[in-house]
């Protein structure tokens, strides 16, 4: 273990640092409180022992400082020849979590570490199993929140996102675009090359359409089937337009075959709203016009744009 010893009487340094090291631990040494703390933060030792009366800060402070970081804790063993109940309880109750009567006896301190030695253990164990758990719950957010295929938002995501978008468009007076896109006789592509085929050509078109959007703010999203949604904060209903026209084109210049196509590659219909938000205004008002603007896309040709 690493042990941080304080004490300002240099013989008690050495006496208990020869008996630790022999032990086979390592020692960090402070002479007061005040050192203590810093070495406490920049150390992180497996153990403290420490004296209690000590120059510029005791070490009562010294352990109530320590205790005021509650990311870190590890035992306190307060170093006193005043062992008198008042005296344990006023160490305790400061931070310590045991005492140790001076001069201190080796075999006693052995005992003690073995002791601290099975607690820093399993401290480190369950600091593990802490930092694994979140870990594990930083990746289940962020499935929660993925579309599995695609690896873009999802629609859970996407309802979320645009309701804070539109909020904050309302509350900046600032315009908000959305964009629905469709898959141009994604039906006929099933049908004739099966659904892993099909599988591909969706995350095809999500490669396309992610490489067009470089904004942080702007969020493509699944939508749902063959449907994919856009969602771009301070946009201008020209600008969304040029956007989903570059959009529309990027998927096209990928050339994934569709022979069923008119065009005999994988294209996208596109329709495009944009506006103030007013507070009537929610994702549901915002994601339909959107839709009516593609339902005019797709009903006049298909692997183009229509704004609204």
């Amino acid at each position: 273990m690493k042990v941080l010893l304080v004490d300002d009487t240099k013989t008690e340094r050495l006496i208990i640092s020869s008996y630790l090291e022999k032990m086979g631990h390592s020692v960090v040494v402070a002479e007061n409180g005040k050192q203590a703390v810093s070495l406490y933060h920049s150390e992180k030792p497996d153990l403290v022992l420490m004296d209690v009366i000590m120059p510029e800060m005791d070490g009562h402070e010294a352990a109530r400082q320590m205790r005021h970081d509650e990311n870190l804790w590890v035992p306190i063993i307060f170093l006193s020849g005043r062992v008198e109940p008042d005296d344990i309880f006023a160490g305790i109750e400061a931070g310590g979590d045991d005492y140790l009567t001076k001069p201190v006896d080796f075999r006693i301190l052995e005992a003690k570490m073995i002791s601290m030695t099975r607690i820093a253990k399993m401290r480190r164990r369950l600091i593990n199993v802490s930092t694994e758990l979140e870990v594990v719950n930083s990746e289940l957010k962020k499935l929660a929140n993925v579309d599995g295929l695609t690896g873009l938002a999802n629609r859970r995501y996407l309802d979320k996102y645009l309701r804070v978008e539109i909020a904050r468009s309302i509350r900046n007076g600032h315009q908000l675009a959305v964009i629905l896109c469709d898959v141009d006789h994604f039906k006929k592509y099933n049908d004739s090359f099966g659904h892993l085929k099909g599988d591909d050509c969706l995350k095809v078109v999500a490669k396309g359409l992610q490489s067009v959007c470089k904004r942080a703010p702007d969020l493509v999203a699944r939508y749902g089937g063959e449907e994919f949604a856009v969602v771009l904060p301070d946009t201008s209903l020209e600008d969304a337009g040029q956007l989903a026209q570059a959009m529309c084109d990027a998927v096209s210049a990928l050339k994934f075959e569709h022979p069923e196509s008119e065009h005999k590659v994988v294209t996208i219909s596109m329709g495009v709203y944009s506006d103030e938000p007013e507070k009537s205004h929610d994702s549901e008002f915002m994601l339909k016009m959107a839709d009516d603007a593609l339902y005019i896309a797709k009903d006049t040709g298909r692997n183009k744009i229509h704004l609204s």
